[in-house]
């Protein structure tokens, strides 16, 4: 049987995952009391837009290659087999389900906690879940919030990028290297994702 563990899940579209998603797992995995972090694939976040998502399954490989030596780190494709769009709740009650022996959290940034009342079930998470933050600075740390939660506050060390910045670059015919791990950037180097 597998051995109990504490894990924090990361969700994100991770389109494509760069070195600022890769700095908060790791401080998740090694400063708090997780042992695990996995980053959770999502197919369609029912609150962004599906026109500028790459491929489920590149975005899968790219976490892989980019946390492949990392034991603490895992990518999760759990909710390529869910009902789209993927909420959420939904996942962690399958998750539950199909690993009883684990302990799971959630980790996120500031401004999902800010608008955390626009989820499904949010109360019920909340209650649940421990909620590991990372703090964004253009966001307050959260909405008062009408149920009791364990809600964990970390000044993980923010970089400014983002996958959007990196899609543009790409698009742009710009450099992305040392934007990305090294394996996702020889993998993007040679594939067609994201140009124009």
């Amino acid at each position: 049987m597998l051995q109990p563990k504490r894990i924090g899940l990361f969700f994100g579209s991770f389109n494509p995952v760069h070195v600022g998603h890769l700095i908060i797992a790791e401080y998740m995995a090694t400063r708090t009391d997780l042992e695990q972090v996995w980053f959770v694939v999502s197919p369609h976040n029912p609150l962004k837009n599906r026109a500028t998502l790459a491929n489920d399954f590149d975005r899968l490989h790219m976490v892989q290659l980019a946390i492949d030596d990392n034991p603490r780190l895992r990518a999760s494709n759990i909710e390529f087999s869910l009902p789209k769009p993927s909420y959420t709740i939904d996942t962690m009650v399958y998750l539950h389900e199909k690993y009883p022996q684990h302990q799971f959290s959630l980790i996120m940034g500031s401004d999902n906690l800010s608008g955390i009342k626009k989820w499904k079930n949010y109360e019920v998470l909340l209650q649940r879940y421990t909620i590991h933050i990372y703090k964004r600075e253009e966001t307050s740390v959260g909405p008062t919030l009408d149920v009791p939660a364990d809600i964990r506050l970390y000044d993980v060390p923010m970089m400014d990028i983002s996958s959007t910045y990196i899609r543009q670059s790409i698009a742009s015919g710009l450099s992305i290297r040392y934007m990305v791990p090294e394996p996702v950037f020889q993998f993007l180097e040679g594939s067609r994702l994201y140009r124009q």
